[in-house]
């Protein structure tokens, strides 16, 4: 593999002899209409590249031209819209020189990338042997890997490929352990390559024990207050290798701004929960934010600016663990507004996985469950619905819209957007808060007392008519495997939040509920008073 990685990159260095950039090659996917694929490569400055897409028997699609530019020494073209299918040819030429890369098609390219849960192969997940044996059926969902590589600076090419364009099969979905290919990565484009049926491209980008300031441009971080060097982003913990700031970004992600994409998915999370965890609420959105608009320049407007973005909440580390900070990173991942898309998160969607936990998991912790197949299963749900506009389908847990206290019985009624499924009863997930500010917040538990339709009725012993703050699973490990306490009738868990409760007031046309006090019921603010 090595060799052929400095074979395809030996003439990118020489900057005179001719090509396609690193990442294009034989069984490729390109991005179907309605936007262009972008193709690049290197050439002779100043010299003309034709390229040439063919069909079955040679047939010319389409032919395009374009002029090797430099310092780069590069060219660029933008293929007109193509249906999904296959095969194709595309040969670029430049005077007696050609290239053709064979066995291209056209469908959907998503880019997965994050730590090493995104980064875990199909070798190392739950019935891994089948899911192996199964690679053989899906022969057009095509799958490509970028090598781990860090650089100081931003770079226009891939220096190393892990896995070129490749057909699946056992050998190449599972070559190691957190190598290639990334099993999540692998079940979204099964999953939606099963709804959609036409061909998928899968992109993996992705480095294990890695931070969100890696994956971020200086641009990003700037967004944040955060300068971009390892002094001052983090003066108590030098970083250094792949942690320092943008260089996963430089030399990973930046190399593919001129692919023309249809969607990303994320896992990364669990390095920011011990650094940096309370910034995760702004270096998230952020870094969202830049991608978008980097990947759509970088791709002459082809990639759409409101660039679907699907990621997963983090799951669990220690049964038993003392601290908060998981439970932190999963609300600030939602900019913390609890569900997405939301206002500061637009065409976003979200995996919840707090539920998937693996406490005897052999790689490593139980950092990293082995269940990567619900994980992309609530994934490819939430990409249909966001990404594909399917109006009929349920990709989001229930969530809490309305609260009713009444205050003489000691019971606060909460009602949610979706029929519940009550699958865990001796468990205390829900607690209140009944301190006063600006003293730290002390946490009750509010023991469920019943579970009707769409209400969570919870008990309110010691805490009298005095609730400031309402939260749920907010632990490091809220439940085990698919046993929290509340699911919809489509097995998805609701989400952990954290919610101030207010009185509502007297609102003109608006009456109190009969016998209670209604609750508005806001995204917590508690950080700033001391949870």
């Amino acid at each position: 593999m090595a060799a052929w990685v400095l074979l395809a990159l030996a003439p990118v260095a020489a900057g005179a002899m001719f090509g396609f950039a690193s990442y294009y090659g034989d069984h490729m996917v390109l991005q179907k209409e309605p936007a262009g694929a972008v193709v690049w490569g290197y050439g002779e400055l100043g010299a003309t590249v034709t390229v040439v897409l063919s069909g079955a028997g040679g047939l010319v699609v389409m032919k395009k031209t374009a002029r090797v530019k430099g310092p780069s020494g590069t060219w660029t073209t933008v293929l007109d819209p193509m249906d999904q299918g296959g095969p194709y040819a595309l040969t670029a030429g430049q005077g007696s020189e050609n290239v053709t890369l064979r066995d291209i098609y056209f469908g959907d390219v998503w880019l997965c990338s994050g730590q090493s849960n995104m980064a875990m192969t199909v070798l190392q997940i739950a019935n891994a042997s089948q899911e192996l044996a199964a690679a053989a059926r899906y022969p057009y969902v095509r799958v490509f890997a970028a090598a781990p590589a860090r650089s100081n600076v931003e770079l226009d090419d891939l220096e190393r490929i892990d896995l070129p364009w490749s057909i699946p099969t056992a050998e190449n979905l599972g070559h190691g352990n957190f190598t290639y290919f990334s099993a999540v990565c692998w079940l979204l484009g099964r999953y939606l390559y099963e709804a959609l049926r036409y061909p998928l491209g899968l992109v993996e980008a992705a480095w294990g024990g890695t931070p969100i300031e890696a994956w971020s441009s200086p641009r990003a971080l700037r967004a944040c207050g955060l300068l971009g060097d390892a002094e001052s982003i983090s003066p108590q913990q030098q970083l250094s290798g792949p942690q320092t700031p943008s260089v996963l970004w430089n030399a990973m992600i930046h190399p593919l701004l001129n692919m023309t994409l249809r969607g990303v998915a994320w896992y990364q999370g669990e390095d920011n929960a011990f650094l940096h965890t309370d910034r995760y609420n702004c270096t998230f959105p952020a870094l969202i934010a830049d991608w978008r608009q980097a990947f759509h320049a970088g791709s002459v407007g082809q990639t759409e600016l409101l660039l679907p973005f699907g990621f997963v909440q983090l799951s669990t580390y220690r049964q038993q663990g003392p601290a908060d900070s998981f439970a932190r990173l999963r609300w600030h991942q939602t900019a913390d507004l609890g569900v997405v898309p939301n206002a500061r998160m637009p065409g976003t969607f979200m995996a919840v996985a707090m539920d998937l936990g693996d406490e005897h998991s052999p790689y490593g912790s139980s950092v990293h469950p082995r269940d990567k197949q619900n994980v992309a299963h609530r994934l490819q749900l939430g990409a249909r619905a966001v990404a594909y506009g399917e109006k009929n389908v349920i990709f989001q847990g229930p969530y809490p819209t309305r609260a009713v206290l009444e205050v003489t019985r000691g019971l606060l009624n909460i009602t949610y957007s979706q029929e519940l499924v009550w699958r865990r009863r001796d468990m205390r997930a829900f607690e209140v808060c009944c301190s006063s500010p600006p003293s730290p917040c002390g946490w009750l538990p509010a023991p469920v007392v019943a579970v009707e339709s769409r209400r969570v009725t919870l008990a309110l012993a010691g805490c009298g008519g005095l609730v400031l703050a309402l939260r749920y699973a907010w632990a490091e490990w809220p439940c085990d495997y698919q046993s929290c306490v509340l699911y919809n009738s489509w097995g998805l868990p609701a989400p952990p939040f954290l919610l101030d409760a207010l009185a509502a007031g007297e609102t003109p046309g608006r009456s109190q509920p009969a016998g209670g006090r209604e609750m508005l019921l806001l995204p917590g603010s508690w950080f700033s008073r001391g949870i």
